[in-house]
């Protein structure tokens, strides 16, 4: 096969990324942003240990081939055909099961007029894992759990998150409210379906309403973490300029990452007659006069905004299997 990469597939995840001719199988895999345990990358933790399955592999530590069936070091070996491994503790887009956790405060600050940034520290950060895109929620006593997007990478030791709050939205202005306190606060995730286990192999569209945009960033700073090269686009939609309380951060992601643009829409810009950011936003979207079969797109706003994308997008030619959304899942339609 000379220096072709080799493809490695992962059971019972179903998952496949490349691999080449002299890179080890565990540093393959963090290219193609697959989260496989590891300590030490040097065989002796013994966290990557994989099955193979099928094809041919190289143990680089004593250079001998490793017979089918037999365990192996996943940064300890180098593919040298097509394999085929099993690892349990790779889990499939959306396939990890929520667990319960108690996170400490470590920041509650305003980044807008009525959103603040909150970010999280897990004591036992090692034993969660979640994939870019999910959602977690939020546990008061004597309360409703409160949903809000992950707005950082699954590689980031901290949990990252973009509330929205003021005196109409009492749920969260209650989280808040305790979050500022300083105490600990309980936890579940991770939730979700619509998220990314791996680098996907076609170009992105992300479109995001007012904090939807909290896991377009995870995806976002996911992906730059990987090998991931195919274009990525982001809409970002909100009614007024003040907003959009990142717009910086989008515009420095451009500027840094070639492969990404993009494409605010703001309801300000419109006459008025504006009948609302989905409607805007999705003739942005729709003028950008994409290859619908050819493109994978993640949505998170409203389930009204979700809805008319979809529909639009799909009668324009996208495959339904290439639209992704939480909506789909929490607001099925009936």
């Amino acid at each position: 096969m000379g220096s072709e990469p080799r493809w490695v597939g992962l059971k019972p995840s179903g998952i496949r990324y490349s691999a080449g001719i002299n890179t080890d199988l565990l540093s393959a895999a963090a290219d193609a942003g697959i989260a496989v345990p590891f300590a030490c990358k040097n065989g002796v933790c013994e966290l990557c240990e994989a099955r193979l399955l099928s094809g041919s592999a190289l143990n680089t530590r004593n250079q001998q081939m490793i017979p089918v069936g037999a365990r192996l070091m996943m940064c300890r070996t180098v593919a040298c055909d097509h394999l085929e491994l099993e690892i349990s503790a790779v889990m499939a887009a959306g396939k990890n099961q929520p667990r319960k956790f108690q996170a400490n405060v470590v920041d509650v600050r305003s980044i807008s007029h009525d959103v603040y940034r909150v970010e999280l520290q897990l004591p036992r950060r090692r034993e969660l894992s979640f994939h870019a895109g999910q959602y977690l929620s939020v546990i008061l006593p004597d309360a409703e759990p409160c949903y809000f997007s992950i707005a950082s990478s699954p590689s980031e030791q901290n949990i990252e998150l973009h509330i929205q709050a003021s005196p109409e939205w009492v749920s969260a202005q209650k989280v808040i409210d305790a979050l500022t306190s300083g105490e600990a606060v309980s936890l579940e995730l991770p939730h979700g379906k619509a998220c990314i286990a791996s680098a996907p192999e076609k170009p992105l569209l992300l479109i995001a309403a007012g904090t939807g945009f909290a896991q377009m960033k995870s995806l976002v700073e996911y992906l730059r973490g990987t090998s991931f090269s195919q274009p990525v686009k982001l809409f970002w939609g909100v009614r007024r300029h003040e907003d959009m309380y990142l717009r910086s951060m989008a515009r420095q992601w451009e500027q840094e990452w070639s492969a990404f643009t993009f494409q605010p829409v703001v309801g300000d810009d419109e006459d008025n007659d504006w009948s609302g950011h989905h409607d805007q936003l999705v003739r942005a979207v729709l003028a950008t006069g994409a290859d619908w079969k050819n493109v994978e797109v993640h949505a998170s706003g409203s389930p009204t905004m979700v809805y008319t994308l979809m529909d639009a997008l799909i009668e324009a030619g996208l495959p339904p299997e290439g639209f992704f959304s939480d909506v789909l899942e929490y607001a099925p339609r009936s």
